[in-house]
């Protein structure tokens, strides 16, 4: 076998080229290799001994030439699509101290620049020169406004006044404002901290109107990027609330004006109630058309606190004083308050009877000024007594001793399981936050004895919303169905576009046809039979609805919560409102007329706004 020879790795040279040739293509391919290998070295070198400070440079250049491109935070609006809620452009103001610096006849004239357009701090610039001479990326100011930002656009275009003014830079941004400020507070919110929404819908839907960041890479100098790569921010949705603006302005103003006739009646410097509270609700969907309590708070700044307290005493409190009056005063009375509902419960007894086949309507009881209940002898508001009464008569009237014989004989089971029925002591599952739990402030069926379930039978000993009280009401009214209350109707994009329908949801059937036209004829009669309903009563129209007035815990302090919950029309309901007083300041805390002058007044001017059908005939 034959030796094979070695292959010269050169040989396919001798092939095609000549000698000469030959050799300077040999020399080539050496210096390539060598050259390569000096490279190799070289990385090593670096890696090895000065890797940290390349590695330095590279990621301040990085974190230079990187920035967020902020999201626009999506609009509230009402139902109209009035903005409720915007976020507005604005600018924080960027300072490259490394780059002023870098010269030493730019620092003057560029603090100057800044203390004159932005009014910032001259000592706040001379800090961050001593504190941060590489900083590439300082925030001085946020939430410049778009004129300051022309000021600063049109000096650094002159050349001879902005020549020396350098390293200041203009970042877009936005802020949250309220358009009304005070109008629809509690349905609204605000926000903190940037976009994080508190209260309201701002809160309940604060990942819808929220979008992501975009970001923008690449190595900025004094004039532009060199290299430029831009990932788009997505802005969040618009979000469209049920609320009727012009309504919502109604109820308001009816609410301040009784609040300051009131105010410091009784109690001095205090205003004409501890809460007062309205809402109206659409029945035949669950949508809430109006939202409201006093006092309100401006949107814009709601950590003012000077309506009720002097500087002087806001100096003066600690900061879980201050904390614990911001709290009340955000609070949604609508939806995180609770309290006894008094008479406005009667309708919903009655109710249980009827559906139960116990009572049948016909039924008549005799007041003579209250009643014995075991060792309690429970009185009647009416103390001389109202005498023999049908049941119509007895809801109109609101006859106590006539509803305590009623619960007894409807019995603890059947007024508990009624009671679940309507929602009492349930969450409402409302689209606002901090829904008040009062599932623990209700007797469970074993609880109701004699005494609890006379007291429950018109509405003492358990405690309700008033979110609650108007989504059972609503379902009294419109032939028994029980929607889910709302304040959210659609969300749209930016171009406008309905991504999601907040649809009604009908939840349950909470009683008949026939016993909600009952209970309708009973409270209609209501309003023309006595004389606290006439007061409520607006000249054309057909209204139906029932007082409440319930004595606080400890009793016999004379404090009271007032109400008022009412429909019209009488046939097919287009709207129902409610009107909660919380302790009236005035003498007599227990006279309703104040809380049926309140409902007057803004049905009056409500009723025709909404186009509410008129009455055909002249009772």
């Amino acid at each position: 076998m034959k030796k094979r020879k070695k292959k010269n790795q050169f040989s396919f040279l001798k092939k095609n080229f000549p000698k000469k040739m030959q050799k300077k293509l040999v020399m080539l391919f050496l210096t390539i290799i060598l050259a390569f290998v000096v490279i190799i070295i070289r990385i090593t070198y670096i890696n090895v001994f000065k890797g940290e400070k390349y590695t330095r440079i590279v990621l301040n250049q990085q974190v230079y030439g990187s920035r967020a491109i902020p999201y626009k935070r999506g609009d509230i609006v009402d139902r109209n699509g009035t903005k409720l809620a915007v976020s507005e452009r604005v600018y924080n103001v960027i300072l490259d101290v490394f780059e002023m610096c870098s010269k030493e006849e730019y620092v003057e004239p560029t603090i100057m620049a800044l203390k004159d357009i932005f009014e910032i701090d001259e000592e706040k610039i001379r800090d961050a020169i001593r504190e941060t001479p590489e900083s590439r990326y300082t925030i001085l100011d946020k939430g410049v406004s778009y004129e300051k930002a022309k000021k600063l656009e049109e000096l650094l275009s002159d050349e001879k006044k902005g020549k020396n003014v350098v390293g200041v830079w203009l970042e877009e941004d936005y802020k949250r404002i309220y358009p009304y400020k005070n109008l629809a507070s509690d349905a609204i919110g605000f926000t903190y901290g940037g976009n994080q929404g508190q209260q309201g819908i701002e809160m309940y839907y604060n990942d819808v109107l929220n979008g992501t960041d975009g970001r923008e890479y690449g190595y900025f100098n004094s004039a532009s990027l060199s290299e430029r790569t831009v990932k788009d921010a997505k802005n969040g949705y618009t979000v469209v609330s049920t609320i009727d603006l012009a309504l919502q302005s109604i109820v308001e103003e009816n609410i301040k004006q009784f609040n300051e006739e009131h105010a410091g009646e009784k109690r001095k410097n205090e205003p004409g109630s501890k809460n007062t509270a309205v809402m109206i609700m659409n029945p035949q969907n669950g949508e809430i058309l109006a939202h409201a309590s006093y006092p309100t708070y401006d949107l814009n700044n709601p950590d003012d606190l000077s309506y009720k307290f002097t500087k002087e005493q806001l100096n003066a409190m600690k900061p879980e004083e201050i904390s614990e009056e911001l709290n009340r005063l955000w609070k949604d009375f609508n939806v995180s308050g609770d309290y006894e509902p008094g008479s406005t419960m009667k309708p919903f007894t009655i109710a249980a009877g009827l559906e139960t086949g116990i009572l049948k309507g016909n039924e008549t009881y005799f007041c003579d000024g209250g009643l014995q209940v075991e060792d309690f002898y429970i009185r009647c508001h009416l103390r001389e007594g109202h005498g023999l009464q049908t049941m119509e008569q007895a809801l109109a009237n609101s006859c106590n001793v006539a509803l305590m014989e009623m619960g007894a004989k409807i019995g603890a089971d059947n007024l508990s399981r009624y009671q679940h029925i309507f929602g009492f002591g349930e969450k409402t599952g409302v689209d606002l936050p901090n829904e008040v739990d009062t599932s623990s402030l209700i007797y469970k069926a074993d609880q109701l004895k004699a005494v609890e379930l006379a007291t429950n039978s018109f509405g003492q000993g358990i405690n309700v919303s008033m979110v609650q009280m108007m989504a059972a009401y609503c379902s009294l009214i419109n032939g028994g169905n029980y929607y889910q209350p709302h304040i959210v109707k659609e969300i749209r994009d930016e171009s406008g576009r309905i991504v999601e329908v907040k649809a009604p949801k009908l939840l349950k059937k909470t009683i008949s046809e026939e016993t909600s036209k009952q209970l309708k004829s009973y409270m209609r009669s209501m309003i023309l039979n006595t004389g606290a309903g006439k007061m409520g009563d607006v000249e054309g129209y057909e209204l139906g609805g029932k007082t409440g007035t319930a004595e606080k815990i400890p009793r016999g302090n004379n404090n009271y919560v007032l109400s008022f919950i009412c429909y019209a029309p009488q046939e097919n309901p287009e709207i129902a409102m409610y009107v909660v007083i919380d302790e009236p300041n005035v003498e007599l805390q227990d006279d309703s007329a104040y809380v049926m002058q309140l409902t007057h007044n803004i049905l009056e001017q409500a009723l025709p706004y909404l186009n509410i059908t008129k009455s055909q005939t002249e009772e």
